[in-house]
């Protein structure tokens, strides 16, 4: 599989202060896009994902969320509800802006949280979550802020979930096109092809992994432009 060179020291612009419209459109861009092409759904697939919900359904879960924008929180909400299965979500966002938007996302959701604090200093206590999930995130991070976000999140549950995107020539492919076809916001139409080539390799989050004194197993979807490591 061809890996394109990771991009550095460059900045997306979500990342950034922005309009509120602006930042509105582009995460409503990010949830359709995520709806439409799987990447929620990958984050429900693993098969351990499964097998806790199958062993431990009588108990409370709370699971700590990490996506800012909330609508991934909602789709493991609306997961648990089908299945009549308890549930707590945590998201968590260092943005207040982006916190606010969620907060209006996901008031039809009282089994969610939010909660402002950064990915490198989680304000949670050991295993208080049953797993941790990072979402479109990692590949915001540098190296070192992504290695203390692997171990805080891995602190934080006993299976951390990282879902990002393959950065491969197909991947920027497809997401140039896709942002293009479908008339996304400006925003989204820069951040989409950057967030591909800013993306950590299969072999890049093993590495910042074993840095954090993590086990990882990855998966990667070449068609849909995704990677999902389980690391524990």
């Amino acid at each position: 599989m061809v890996v394109l060179a990771r991009a550095t020291g460059v900045r997306e612009r979500l990342d950034g202060p922005l309009p509120p419209a602006d930042r509105r459109a582009t995460l409503d861009d990010l949830d359709r896009l995520n709806a439409w092409f799987g990447g929620y759904a990958l984050t429900l697939s693993p098969g351990f994902f499964f097998f806790f919900f199958f062993f431990f359904f009588f108990f409370f879960f709370f699971f700590f969320f990490f996506f800012g924008g909330g609508d991934g929180g909602g789709g493991i909400v609306r997961w648990a509800r089908r299945r009549r299965r308890p549930v707590r979500v945590v998201v968590v966002d260092s943005d207040a802006a982006t916190l606010a938007l969620a907060r209006a996302r996901t008031a039809a959701y009282p089994e969610i949280v939010l909660v402002r604090a950064d990915a490198t200093a989680l304000p949670l206590r050991q295993h208080a979550a049953d797993v941790a999930v990072t979402a479109l995130t990692l590949h915001h991070l540098d190296r070192d802020a992504a290695v203390v976000c692997l171990a805080e999140m891995a602190a934080a549950a006993p299976v951390a979930v990282v879902n990002d995107l393959l950065r491969t020539p197909l991947t920027l492919a497809l997401v140039w096109l896709t942002t293009r076809l479908l008339h996304l916001h400006p925003v989204s139409r820069h951040d989409g092809p950057l967030s591909v080539r800013r993306a950590y390799s299969a072999a890049e989050i093993e590495t910042l992994a074993e840095k954090a004194g993590r086990r990882v197993r990855v998966r990667r979807y070449p068609w849909l432009g995704r990677l999902v490591a389980e690391i524990r």
